[in-house]
This record gives structure tokens, C-alpha cells and sequence, in this order.
């Protein structure tokens, strides 16, 4: 099943509220430090709700420690990004695929952007508009995953 990695999230809320949907689909979730708020956090406590004894989290002190677990395991890194070039309603996703999302302000570093294994974007009509919320990009980005997968029988 594809995994969620949130790469230096700033917003306790938006990381609540992907802990949400992450609990809600059994979909394990990464975070990679630095972070711009403490694991304890009552606004992120707040918006997970009661569902953190459901989440399968994994927290990786920085870039280095992430890439080592995903050594162990496998699978693609793609990252979401405005900057993509594959429609993510158009890329075919794997089951071992490793979701990428950046921060809220800067989105994927650089570094990892150039590691992953591909780069997919989510359209959006108005050209003004830099990006969606974090989380519902996630959620976005998630559910193709598990519908294109056969998960959301």
C-alpha cells in the first residue's frame, strides 16, 4: 500500500488532519524533520482527534534517516509538486509507491525533488492560485493511489 512522507511540515493542523486520513485508510505516514511544530502539539493533537491510536507513524529526524528506511524497503519516491510533469489522475501508481509532500511554504526541497522517481502535479483552473492545502493534497493524491491500487472496495 503507498505511504505518505511529509518533508518538513510547518502547520500543526494540516499534519492532524493527515493523520486523519491516514488512520481512516490504515495508510502509514512518515515525518521528516526538521519539523516546524513538536510531535506533542495540541493543535496537532487537537485536529488528529482520537484517531492517533489508529495512525501508523513513523517520525525520521532528517532526510538521511528517511532514505535509509526507504532503502530497506523500496519502492518509488514521487513527489507532488506544482512543478510536476505528470497529471497525478494520469500516472499509474504502484503499490509500494511512496507519496511525497513538502511544506506548506516551500514545498519539496530541491534535493529531494531531484531524487525522486517521478514528479506528479495536481491541476488546478486558476492560474493565480499557487497551490492547494497541504492536506488536501494528500488526500487527493492518496485516493487515486488506493482507487488506481483496487483499495477502495
Amino acid at each position: 500500500m503507498p505511504q505518505v512522507v511529509l518533508v518538513n511540515p510547518q502547520i500543526p493542523p494540516n499534519t492532524g488532519n493527515i493523520a486523519r486520513t491516514c488512520a481512516a485508510t490504515g495508510t502509514e505516514l512518515h515525518l521528516v524533520g526538521p519539523l516546524g511544530f513538536e510531535i506533542s502539539d495540541r493543535y496537532l493533537k487537537r485536529a488528529g482527534l482520537d484517531y492517533w491510536p489508529y495512525v501508523k507513524l513513523h517520525y525520521h529526524e532528517s532526510l538521511e534517516a528517511f532514505k535509509n528506511i526507504h532503502h530497506e524497503r523500496g519502492g518509488r519516491w514521487l513527489g507532488f509538486t506544482v512543478g510536476g510533469s505528470c497529471n497525478y489522475a494520469n500516472f499509474q501508481f504502484q503499490a509500494d509507491d511512496w507519496l511525497l509532500f513538502g511544506s506548506e511554504t516551500t514545498g519539496l526541497p530541491t534535493a529531494v525533488l531531484s531524487a525522486c522517481d517521478a514528479k506528479v502535479y495536481i491541476p488546478m483552473a486558476q492560474p493565480g492560485v499557487r497551490s492547494l492545502n497541504l492536506s488536501v493534497s494528500v488526500a487527493v493524491g492518496l485516493f487515486e493511489a488506493r482507487r488506481q491500487l483496487g483499495y477502495l472496495q
